[in-house]
């Protein structure tokens, strides 16, 4: 339990004592690379995924670059996705020569917008890679009607959606390429790794030979090289760690709504007792089907404040509070600029990603954290609220 002085990070994983000890039979028993572990960490995930083929990687990036590549992306051709994510989305589709395309945002679920994307559509566009933000998932339907309409593959960036679904479906159980993160504040963590659902084994070989070198081995000796592959595998170590999150995660999750549950109740109680209701302070979706609520953020109303988004977050820092960016957007980069994408182009992700804010949440927070975070982060509002 934490009290007034314990600082309260904006997310902590939690590993429990059968996790430490699966570790260290792996370390015991000498295969510490890919070996038994992770192809039973894969078999559990097709479990999961409905049967769907799917391979693990070393991080999360890589699940999307493989996705893109296996898809046949490359120089020449264009992807749609959201200026609103980590900047690994676009780097990756970059990195494959092709050109991302940024299509705004919707104000409310912080999403790329769906009824913005057939005008951004051009003869070069391949692929669309939406991300789910905070583990909100877009409306799939809507998604796959455009897709098929023309004729476009998908690569969901689902990196912060393990355990979020889609009219009772489980993200990943359906749809084109699905890649997943395991990063260490995930709600399903390896430490680092990824996993990527594919659509049939033709697929998942060509996975397998980009996660490692090109590779294909035959018989006792035999050794194949016929595409360009990186180093990219998993870990029986990281595999480990994910199975046994695998079992802790209906509990997981089950606090991770409980908590975004608490803070809604409790910021809308402090904003009315503060008499800052019209300050206008945006609040996530309250979607408890769909969403895991990896994140809970909340985006500032900078325009009525005398402080901006840094002054917020030192303040909170202050109170013993954490508290994270997720994210500006893509397009501001000097990295992006240079190549010609200004943040202008995409004024809603351009003003979200200024006054976006993630509060802390995860498992293993005290529900007395909750009123001392929502406490803290009214009163800094109306400490800076304009007049």
């Amino acid at each position: 339990m934490s009290n007034s002085s314990t600082f309260i990070p904006f997310t902590r994983p939690s590993f429990n004592q059968e996790t430490i000890d699966a570790v260290s039979d792996v370390l015991r028993s000498g295969w510490v690379t890919s070996g038994p572990k992770l192809a039973e960490f894969e078999s559990t995930l097709r479990e999961y995924f409905g049967g769907r083929p799917v391979r693990c990687f070393a991080n999360g990036t890589a699940t999307m670059k493989i996705a893109l590549q296996v898809a046949g992306i490359g120089p020449g051709d264009e992807v749609l996705t959201t200026p609103i994510s980590w900047v690994a989305t676009s780097n990756v589709i970059l990195s494959v020569g092709a050109k991302p395309v940024f299509v705004d945002i919707d104000p409310i679920t912080r999403n790329i917008d769906l009824n913005k994307v057939a005008a951004a559509i051009t003869p070069k566009t391949r692929a669309i890679m939406p991300v789910y933000l905070a583990g909100l998932p877009v409306d799939m339907d809507q998604l796959y009607a455009i897709a098929k309409q023309h004729h476009l593959r998908v690569i969901e960036d689902a990196a912060q959606a393990f355990g979020s679904q889609w009219q009772g479906k489980k993200i990943g159980s359906f749809g084109d390429l699905v890649s997943f993160s395991f990063q260490a504040n995930k709600n399903l963590t390896t430490i680092e790794g990824g996993c990527l659902v594919l659509n049939n084994a033709d697929e998942a070989k060509l996975a397998e030979k980009f996660r490692l070198q090109g590779l294909t081995r035959q018989g006792m000796d035999g050794m194949d090289v016929d595409v360009l592959g990186g180093k990219d595998n998993l870990t029986d170590v990281n595999a480990a760690i994910g199975l046994e999150q695998l079992k802790q995660l209906p509990a997981y999750q089950a606090r991770r709504a409980q908590l975004a549950r608490q803070y809604f109740d409790v910021i809308r109680g402090e904003l009315k007792s503060a008499g800052l209701e019209s300050l206008h302070l945006e609040l996530p979706v309250e979607n408890f089907t769909d969403s895991n609520w990896h994140m809970f953020q909340v985006v500032l109303p900078l325009e009525k404040l005398n402080a901006d988004r840094a002054q917020v977050m030192r303040e909170l820092k202050d109170l013993g509070i954490g508290t994270g960016v997720h994210y500006p957007a893509i397009t501001g980069f000097t990295l992006y600029k240079n190549q010609g994408y200004k943040t202008s182009g995409t004024p809603i992700a351009e003003r979200i990603g200024r006054s976006i804010l993630t509060l802390p949440l995860f498992p293993s927070m005290a529900d007395e954290d909750i009123g001392r975070i929502a406490r803290g982060l009214v009163g800094i509002l109306l400490k800076y609220r304009k007049n």
